[in-house]
């Protein structure tokens, strides 16, 4: 991996994703410098000093050659871990002051993933949200860098007014059907575009949330708020999301090899590991409201992106 890029696309479990490599690596080797170039929509945290072997012997401690040597080897490389934040992956253009959804339009989101050595993209979330919650809002996140709290504003450049496709404008449709159309575009565009031979592509499958507790038999809470344990066995009675239909599909039908990360199921058993009310984003008067302003969507650091990111290691060097 001397001087490669691992590049995650899509939106704020993507980004979870992300951070979560961050950390473990910069675990891994504490002494490494580095360098985090943070942008808007890509931000990059670079390892420019340090071995990480450390961190394939705690990934798989079989993984060395018979001279000892780690097989992922990072001393003195630039590796380079990017995010790339793109919710739905198709383009969003500006039409006559309208922002437009374009269902059959990448091209402009995707110049930046050409060169990637590694590329990991996800989307499902955002293409459900309607009214007030159809794309971002300016909510203040806070970016968890190895430990460090980076405070970012969110901007609009995913929230859209209408959907496009092959030149007709749409003020809505069925969603699933339009996530059907931008999966069925990026899917093109991989096709067409990345040299599999250079370029592993994976894709992660939906993240699940936790504010329904009747899903597993959670009667005293209203939320993920309070949990402690993770659901025991299988008792988790949440329908699988109807995206992963659409995901798998899509997948199948490609030319080419595209590694289905499918962290669904071990997900939904982990209702304990969101960040609720600890976040670091919420007023007093929110954190005393989990009710309405626990955060069941993401996940907390150190925790469940480690185990999705120790499946990537593993599917990327050992399948």
């Amino acid at each position: 991996m001397r001087g490669k890029t691992v590049m995650f696309v899509g939106d704020s479990l993507g980004r979870n994703q992300w951070q979560s490599l961050i950390c473990m690596l910069a675990a891994a080797a504490p002494q490494s410098q580095t360098q985090f170039v943070r942008g808007e929509p890509l931000s990059t945290y670079k390892f420019l000093v340090g071995s990480l072997s450390a961190f394939v012997r705690s990934c798989h401690p079989q993984a060395v050659r018979s001279n000892d040597e780690p097989l992922w080897l990072l001393q003195d490389s630039g590796v380079s871990v990017s995010f790339y934040r793109a919710p739905y992956l198709v383009d969003i253009d500006v039409v006559q002051g309208r922002r437009i959804l374009m269902l059959n339009e990448i091209t402009g989101n995707a110049e930046a993933w050409k060169g990637a050595d590694v590329l990991c993209f996800n989307s499902g979330h955002w293409w459900t949200h309607k009214g007030a919650l159809q794309g971002c809002n300016s909510r203040l996140i806070f970016v968890l860098v190895c430990c460090d709290l980076v405070e970012l504003k969110k901007n609009k450049l995913c929230r859209w007014d209408y959907m496009g496709d092959a030149g007709s404008f749409y003020e809505d449709m069925d969603r699933l059907v339009a996530f059907q159309k931008g999966m069925s575009t990026w899917a093109n565009w991989v096709d067409a575009t990345v040299d599999r031979t250079k370029t592993k592509v994976f894709f992660q499958s939906i993240s699940p949330t936790h504010y329904n507790p009747a899903e597993w038999n959670g009667a005293a809470s209203k939320n993920c708020f309070g949990e402690t344990a993770p659901v025991g066995g299988w008792n988790y009675t949440a329908p699988y999301p109807e995206q992963m239909q659409v995901i798998k599909g899509v997948i199948k039908a490609m030319t080419g090899p595209v590694a289905l990360l499918d962290i669904t199921a071990l997900s939904e058993l982990r209702k304990d590991g969101h960040p609720s009310i600890y976040s670091g984003d919420l007023t007093p008067e929110q954190r005393a409201n989990p009710d309405r302003s626990a955060d069941c969507s993401h996940w907390c650091l150190p925790g469940l992106p480690d185990t999705w990111n120790l499946l990537l290691y593993t599917t990327l060097f050992f399948s």
